[in-house]
């Protein structure tokens, strides 16, 4: 009995604070530099949710792939830490270097915030058309085609084994410093193959100076038409990008429901909607237990990529 009446002012006691939730300054932390799309996506969502709270979100820059979510991972669990991050560093950065936290125990998901669309693109000098050419010359010729990536363990580089490991293909990986420099040597013509995120490339395709042949949503992408999904080559293999709002591991439900009852709130804004589209992503929302569920399948999906395929971070 006495047990049972712990957890009930337990639980009235965090109920409480949810509804004074919050009433001090909030930290967004951005490990990221600052001028990036995560970037002005945090502050874009702190303003709004400032305005809301009547407290001062303060958006901070840690940049580095393991520190700003081992800050977040360190954290009181209050609430009143808060991260924006993509899906690729925190779902499969653990599977290619050891780590100061437990992604799936010390940080708990809040609100995807968006979903991220990446395009697979080719030089038009290279002759290659469609996504099936692509794959029907490397099967008859494993190794000789090559594709640039922004680094050894990138969201660049993982997504292309992905499609590698679903079509049974040999393609070469030649790695870059950075997506800029990767994607200025394919618009040169070596390599003549990059996946990269469709905001970066949508332009190039426009010009065209590059050939969208696969995209990795589920669906077309009205700006790069004739390019094919991935699911509709590979049922239920395709793995979204997305970017989402994260806290500590062990922060009250009720202050997590309020939490991402207000996110949800502001992405519905339509000048925040709209200003999302223009970065290149699509508004989301998903939150509690069914964002966390996407986060654990993507960490299990990608862990099981990253071990069959022997892949390394740099």
């Amino acid at each position: 009995m006495r047990r049972t009446a712990a957890v009930l002012l337990f639980a009235l006691a965090a109920s409480a604070a949810a509804q004074d939730f919050p009433s001090k300054p909030v930290r967004l932390v951005v490990p990221f530099p600052p001028g990036g799309p995560l970037d002005i996506a945090g502050r874009l969502i702190g303003k709004e949710l400032q305005d809301r709270w009547g407290q001062p979100v303060i958006v901070e820059n840690k940049p580095g792939s393991t520190i700003g979510p081992e800050y977040v991972a360190k954290s009181a669990p209050d609430g009143y830490t808060l991260m924006i991050i993509s899906s690729t560093p925190l779902v499969t950065l653990p599977h290619l270097q050891k780590v100061p936290y437990d992604v799936l125990k010390d940080l708990v998901g809040v609100t995807q915030t968006t979903l991220l669309t990446y395009a697979f693109v080719v030089n038009p000098a290279s002759g290659i058309a469609s996504i099936q050419e692509l794959i029907a010359s490397a099967k008859k010729e494993p190794g000789r085609l090559n594709y640039a990536s922004a680094g050894n363990g990138s969201g660049q580089h993982l997504y292309v084994e992905l499609l590698k490991s679903a079509a049974g293909i040999s393609l070469t990986h030649v790695p870059y410093k950075g997506a800029a420099p990767a994607l200025q040597a394919v618009l040169s013509g070596e390599p003549p193959i990059m996946l990269d995120v469709t905001v970066a490339v949508i332009p190039h395709v426009k010009a065209g100076k590059l050939r969208a042949l696969l995209v990795t949503g589920g669906a077309p992408l009205e700006q790069l038409p004739g390019a094919v999904p991935f699911d509709s080559l590979f049922p239920g293999l395709g793995i979204p990008g997305w970017h989402g709002i994260f806290t500590t591991g062990g922060t009250p439900k009720p202050v997590l429901d309020k939490l991402a009852a207000d996110i949800r709130a502001v992405l519905q804004i339509p000048a925040v909607a709209n200003r999302f589209r223009e970065l290149g992503v699509e508004p989301s929302g998903v939150s509690g237990d069914a964002f966390n569920d996407i986060v654990r399948r993507d960490y299990a999906r990608w862990g099981e990529i990253i071990r069959k395929n022997n892949l390394r971070a740099d």
